[in-house]
């Protein structure tokens, strides 16, 4: 019998923010995915559990000796709009574990079915968008961007519909927690100050210990969410990265990807690009991703004020104010920053912003492909343009600010090769290619054929270092597939 060392801080703590959900037990249940590396990180003790075991146990046919399922209560603005109670429709937290860091971790079952959270949902998920999660989650993870990650996914053997009918997975899913600007709103709506301070003090603990027992503490919540927030989002976008819902409850507090649904690394580079076919207004496009971070950061400040000053909320909202009005200037210095290494750039010069910047527009203007955009700079750098200059469609737009980057390289103290080497460890070669991730979700969905997801997972796993045999998988989608991407939230 597989052992799980399971704690339940959150709802020992947090007795009003959450409600007891026995999952739907599924008629056939049969693993798609054991994430084993995973698994021994959270201390999962699994080597004698067979597959129909982890199944069972990752589908809610059967519950992980230890576990505690719960639905958590939360709302949200969802394109910015207020849902003042959405809650945990269709997942359901086990409890959490502490991994081989000594970090605490939560493990959520996702589409198991129905609780008093779901409306007119069905609480069940299929497999394509589960299985899109597990990719997009282990994509991020691999370029050093905080995320949320797979543990299992197990095929249900029922089916759910939705456009058309399709088979039924739950997801087991591993985050850092499910506490999000949403869980903070839920009790501020509600006027419920005593349990919102038990949230904000829950949150200090678990994510911002070094906060902990100052005068100031929810104020400095706030800015060091904010300053997660700003490194998260400047980390997405040097990816072109889109999450596509951006919406309050999906905005965790940890600072870690969370809810990937219609979600997809940009092809060509523009900052209009929108994949969700929900989003009909572009409010979670591309280019608008830190403003709407900004906006988020607000709405959570707002839930604060009666916290930071209890006898005059009101008091409180020019030092809110300052932070939130701060997170422009914090997203500007962690994007530069990390700009800087992805030109290889020493020091720090006033000019490098201007200089980034001028590369992005070239590259929207220009309909370059993003990802190969970067990557190719190493190759310039070594004389070799051929492959940068092909991605643009006038070449000659290029040359202007290769000499002006050039330039600001021409005072190193490294070589060349050097500079180029450190360049193929900052730009990946390979990311989650949309076309890439339909065709294994697709063969998955509509075959039963894992195979082409297990590897694409493999190829996602190493993005920096350029391989034999997968020239395929650094390619961007054809145009005429490209041009009318997008994709869905699986509800």
């Amino acid at each position: 019998m597989i052992r799980i060392d399971f704690d339940h801080s959150y709802a020992r703590e947090l007795p009003d923010a959450w409600v007891a959900v026995a999952p739907d037990a599924p008629p056939a249940p049969a693993l798609l995915y054991w994430n084993a590396e995973l698994a021994d990180e959270l201390g999962i003790a699994a080597g004698q559990a067979d597959a129909d075991e982890l199944a069972r146990l990752f589908s809610g046919a059967e519950l992980p000796q230890g576990a505690q399922a719960i639905a958590q209560a939360y709302a949200g603005h969802q394109f910015g709009g207020l849902s003042p109670s959405l809650g945990d429709g269709r997942a359901l937290l086990l409890g959490e574990v502490i991994d081989s860091r000594g970090q605490r971790r939560d493990i959520a079952l996702k589409g198991s079915g129905r609780t008093p959270f779901s409306r007119r949902g069905d609480g069940k998920a299929a497999a394509g968008p589960m299985l899109r999660e597990l990719i997009i989650g282990e994509a991020l993870a691999a370029l050093g961007i905080p995320a949320s990650r797979a543990l299992a996914v197990a095929a249900t053997g029922e089916t759910v519909q939705r456009e058309r009918p399709l088979p039924g997975a739950v997801l087991a899913r591993v985050a850092a927690s499910h506490l999000r600007v949403g869980t903070f709103q839920y009790f501020a709506i509600r006027g419920e100050t005593d349990a919102l301070r038990r949230v904000a003090d829950y949150a200090i603990a678990r994510h911002y210990p070094e906060l902990a027992g100052r005068d100031d503490r929810y104020l400095a919540l706030l800015q060091a969410i904010g300053e997660r927030q700003a490194d998260l989002i400047a980390r997405w976008m040097h990816a072109g990265f889109i999450h596509g819902v951006m919406n309050t409850d999906n905005m965790a507090i940890s600072g870690e990807s969370l809810d990937f649904g219609p979600c997809a690394f940009m092809d060509a580079h523009h900052p209009d690009t929108v994949f969700s076919s929900i989003d009909h207004q572009g409010r979670y496009a591309y280019g608008n991703q830190p403003a709407i971070a900004q906006w988020n950061l607000a709405r959570l400040a707002e839930t604060l004020l009666p916290l930071i000053a209890p006898r005059d909320p009101a008091g409180a909202v020019p030092a809110a104010t300052e932070v939130v009005e701060g997170f422009a200037d914090r997203y500007r210095e962690r994007w530069l920053a990390q700009a800087r290494r992805k030109l290889g750039l020493e020091g720090e010069r006033e000019e490098d912003l201007a200089l980034a910047r001028d590369w992005q527009t070239l590259l929207a203007a220009q309909g370059a492909d993003h990802t190969l955009a970067w990557r190719h700079l190493a190759d310039a750098l070594e004389g070799r343009g051929e492959a940068l200059a092909a991605l643009f469609a006038d070449p000659e737009a290029l040359a202007p600010w290769l000499r002006q980057w050039q330039a600001r390289l021409a005072p190193r103290t490294r070589p060349l090769a050097d500079i180029a080497a450190a360049l193929r460890r900052e730009n990946p070669l390979y990311i989650a290619r949309n076309h890439l991730v339909e065709e294994a979700l697709a063969a998955a969905s509509e075959n039963g054929d894992m195979e082409p997801a297990l590897r694409l997972l493999d190829v996602l796993r190493q993005p920096f270092a350029e391989r034999a045999g997968l020239a395929r998988y650094a390619q961007p989608a054809p145009p005429h597939i490209a041009a009318g991407y997008r994709t869905f939230c699986g509800t």
